[in-house]
């Protein structure tokens, strides 16, 4: 399963599986309980293939980021957690992506990072490569 069928709810824990789209919204399935819920279009919802994280030259997509982390853990969770203390995560995503700007990432952005990377990891879905559509253009160019 690919990074743009997994969603952040906003208000709500964890991440989200986009199952299915109603004339008012979308039913979504929990990955953390596997519980299904009824999403208005009035929700902030984020597709994760659309984050990206601040750095001092550009923006860094989420699925880069999670590559990183999937390198430096070799294919593992992360050895830190996202209760750890604010000098340890900060050391660690210092470690993932050395460049970030730290005065528009926050320490929740943090957190979310390495909460999310751990429930995916849980899941089963480490494949954060590039779509197969963006790799096909790229191959004609």
């Amino acid at each position: 399963m690919s990074l743009d069928k997994i969603l952040s709810i906003g208000g709500k824990p964890g991440l989200y599986k986009l199952l299915t789209q109603t004339r008012t919204g979308f039913v979504a399935e929990s990955l953390l309980d596997g519980k299904k819920i009824t999403v208005g279009f009035k929700n902030n919802v984020s597709v994760l293939s659309e984050i990206a994280i601040y750095t001092l030259e550009e923006e860094v997509p989420l699925r880069e980021v999670f590559q990183n982390i999937q390198k430096k853990e070799d294919g593992g969770k992360t050895s830190v957690g996202h209760k750890h203390d604010k000098l340890k995560l900060e050391e660690y995503f210092f470690e993932i992506l050395p460049n970030y700007d730290e005065d528009r990432v926050y320490m929740s952005d943090i957190k979310k990072v390495v909460q999310w990377y751990n429930i995916l990891h849980e899941q089963g879905i480490t494949d954060f490569a590039a779509k197969q559509e963006e790799e096909k253009t790229e191959e004609k160019e």
